[in-house]
């Protein structure tokens, strides 16, 4: 049985012991942040505190922060609707009674994709005028703006077709009736703010704070843009998206919403919105945005206003990460039937590495499919591939070194694409959305047999990198350096040209804030802090006519830049404070 709304399932949860109450006063601002982020690194429970300072709202957090919760909310594994629905086409192609009786139930599910229009909803139990003053809106890490609306499921509907998108887009309180709208490239929203502008139109904006379990799924979806989330959450849940008539705008709004924000977003205005911390653990500089102006809120009776945290992995958008690539990585095997496998690593940001399995075909069909990923959707904004081969779990990080090592050589299996696009987050080319691209094949090669080392590394570090703070070796593969950013490609290029490291194939070079010991931290401090046209090096790199050529170790310069944004770190005073307080936040609770 789907869940009616948000609180439904907080009930629920209560009753697994998946959620607890903090009953004592908290402050929004960092103290829940740091609340939060411990319970996410224990993978604890969902978090309703129940006394919010400066609010009469209850705020829940981490409502989705573990698998167990993703599939209470959708009933089953998030991988199996994709399969699910991949196998429907593939039943009805060519279409049969026989297809359509045996997909009977994914038939039902579809048709439940439709919306659902009511005369009535919880959602608008209370009509105001707005005042953002009133909600627990959180202020997620010291050197933030101001408070954000963490999230919002945010409605708009394109002008030219009338079709909906529905996205999770933060919103910076500029003031009590107003907020920042920040639509990331390749978002559909600003896609339709984009139209409306070019008319000279403001666009109209409902932003949904919190919904069924499954709706806030959806809104999280990377669907392709023909495919609307409010569709796509019937299909999900198996039952339609009940919607009824807003208020103030010419659209419908989901029912069972907590709050709705109505409101518009007019043609050219901007202001500036960030510094924020963001989930690749650095701040988002301050940029201009457009403007999100609100004229009325409506809201149930007793709402729960739902928050979630971004930062430095792991938080909760791990688990909403992970479970939409299992949504769709069958739909990504439609479109490129070579593709066995995909994963992205929420340790990196998820777009920064990207791992993918492919059955080979033909000579150079990884590269092709790599080509192919880069320019897919939102995959587009993909850094880094690595293409492994067929029956390699692309999920096993050492499994992957393993196939660099034995398949990878840079003269012929390294791709860099330069000036191409990179997400509005990504910080390190010191261009917005402008960057550079690589891809790795470490495919098996019908040419050549595979690499096999016959020695250890044999290199003496503390002759070769003097400087070097220490420094591990992982699977006789990737050899992770720390060292100061002055150094870095200095230390690089000597690890690079020296014998032995002939059988180390990735070198990186890394700042002393990452833990080189622990895996999440070391893929963080990699593969979030590199521009691969600014910061690899090779042993030796020349053009022939117009090709590069790359031969050696690859060497990353995965050092902080000066001119990079800040790293996250709370503050000393709120970590001695919740320190203090952690055992007052469980009194009352079992």
């Amino acid at each position: 049985m789907p869940f009616s709304d948000l609180q439904h399932f907080m009930a629920v949860l209560e009753r697994r012991g998946e959620l607890r109450r903090i009953r004592v006063e908290v402050d929004p601002e960092l103290e829940i942040t740091e609340i939060a982020t411990r319970v996410v690194k224990d993978e604890g429970p969902a978090l309703l505190f129940e006394r919010v300072k400066g609010s009469d709202f209850p705020l829940l957090i981490n409502v989705l922060g573990s698998p167990g919760r993703i599939e209470l909310a959708l009933g089953r594994h998030p991988q199996g609707v994709g399969e699910e629905l991949i196998g429907l086409l593939e039943r009805a192609n060519p279409p049969s009674l026989k297809a359509l009786w045996q997909s009977r139930g994914t038939v039902r599910r579809v048709l439940a994709g439709r919306l659902k229009p009511v005369r009535r909803g919880i959602s608008q139990q209370v009509v105001e005028a707005p005042d953002l003053s009133t909600l627990p809106v959180v202020k997620c890490w010291p050197q933030d703006a101001g408070k954000f609306i963490t999230f919002p499921l945010v409605i708009t509907h394109r002008p030219a077709d009338g079709r909906s998108n529905m996205g999770v887009y933060r919103m910076q309180l500029h003031d009590n009736v107003s907020t920042g709208m920040h639509w990331q490239l390749q978002k559909g929203g600003g896609f339709h703010y984009q139209e409306a502008e070019a008319q000279g139109r403001p666009l109209e904006v409902a932003a949904c704070l919190g919904g069924d379990p499954v709706l806030l799924l959806a809104a999280v979806l990377p669907l392709p843009e023909s495919l609307e989330e409010l569709v796509f959450a019937g299909i999900l849940r198996g039952k339609p998206t009940p919607m009824v008539r807003a208020k103030s705008l010419d659209m419908r709004v989901p029912a069972n919403a907590e709050f709705v924000l109505e409101g518009r977003v007019e043609p050219g205005e901007r202001l500036p919105e960030g510094p924020f911390g963001d989930h690749l653990g650095h701040y988002s500089d301050e940029s201009p945005f457009p403007v999100f102006r609100i004229q009325t809120v409506t809201r149930r009776k007793h709402p729960v206003y739902l928050a979630a945290v971004v930062g430095k992995p792991p938080q909760e958008d791990r688990y909403l990460g992970d479970a939409a690539q299992q949504f769709l990585n069958p739909f990504v095997k439609l479109i490129q039937p070579e593709v066995e496998d995909m994963w992205a690593y929420y340790e990196a940001g998820f777009h920064n590495l990207v791992v993918v399995s492919v059955r080979s075909r033909y000579a150079k069909e990884p590269m092709k499919t790599a080509l192919g990923l880069f320019g897919n959707g939102q995959l587009s904004l993909t850094k880094c591939i690595v293409l492994v081969g067929s029956g390699v779990d692309p999920r096993d990080f050492d499994a992957v070194l393993g196939e660099i090592q034995r398949h990878y050589r840079s003269e012929s299996d390294f791709l860099l694409l330069p000036k191409v696009p990179l997400d509005t987050l990504d910080f390190t080319s010191f261009q917005m959305h402008l960057g550079s691209k690589m891809a790795i094949d470490a495919t098996p090669k019908q040419d050549r047999p595979p690499d096999r080392p016959d020695r250890p590394m044999t290199a003496d570090l503390s002759r070769l990198a003097p400087e070097a703070k220490g420094w591990r070796l992982v699977r006789e593969t990737l050899l992770a350096v720390t060292v100061a950013t002055e150094d870095a490609r200095s230390v690089l290029t000597r690890l690079c040209r020296d014998d032995g490291l002939a059988g180390v194939k990735l070198i990186a070079a890394v700042s002393p804030d990452v833990d080189l010991d622990d895996r999440t931290s070391l893929l963080w401090g990699i593969f979030t802090r590199f521009d691969p046209a600014r910061d690899v090096i090779f042993r030796e790199m020349r053009m022939e006519g117009a090709a590069p050529v790359y031969r050696g170790p690859l060497g990353i310069d995965a050092t902080f830049k000066p001119g990079y944004p800040a790293t996250l770190e709370m503050d000393a005073e709120t970590v001695a404070k919740v320190d203090r307080r952690w055992n007052d936040y469980w009194q009352g609770e079992g």
